[in-house]
């Protein structure tokens, strides 16, 4: 069974910085590219970053360029999402996310076949 198991989220200041982790187990984890998306209340599901199996990374949402780096560790089966310097416009639930195409990376949520619980980011200024 698949699962993927996000966390290290949390409550911080504006200008604060957390790492979020991705716990993966039941695959075979270098078969798979692993995206970030987060949603922020009434908004839809945002892809903020991807990270191939090879470890080629993208960031997708323009403000978190420069502050957020994508991360994994395929002997650890863990991927990881740095955030530096966040706002609160950051304040979204946090989630982690699986593409069986392992060297492609998207930021279109429908193209990911699983998905982690989420973990909720919070950022007060």
């Amino acid at each position: 069974e698949v699962q993927l198991v996000e966390s290290g989220g949390g409550s911080v200041q504006a200008g604060g910085s957390l790492r979020l982790s991705c716990a993966a187990s039941g695959f075979v984890f270098t078969d798979y590219s692993i995206g970030w998306f987060r949603q922020a209340p009434g908004k839809g599901r945002e892809g903020v970053s991807c990270i191939s199996s090879a470890g080629g990374s993208s960031i997708f949402t323009d403000s978190a360029k420069g502050r957020f780096t994508a991360s994994r560790d395929n002997a650890k089966h863990m991927a990881y999402l740095e955030m530096n310097n966040l706002t609160p416009e950051d304040t979204a639930v946090y989630y982690c996310a699986l593409d069986r195409r392992p060297y492609y990376c998207s930021n279109y949520d429908a193209e990911y076949d699983y998905w982690g619980q989420g973990t909720q980011v919070t950022v007060s200024s």
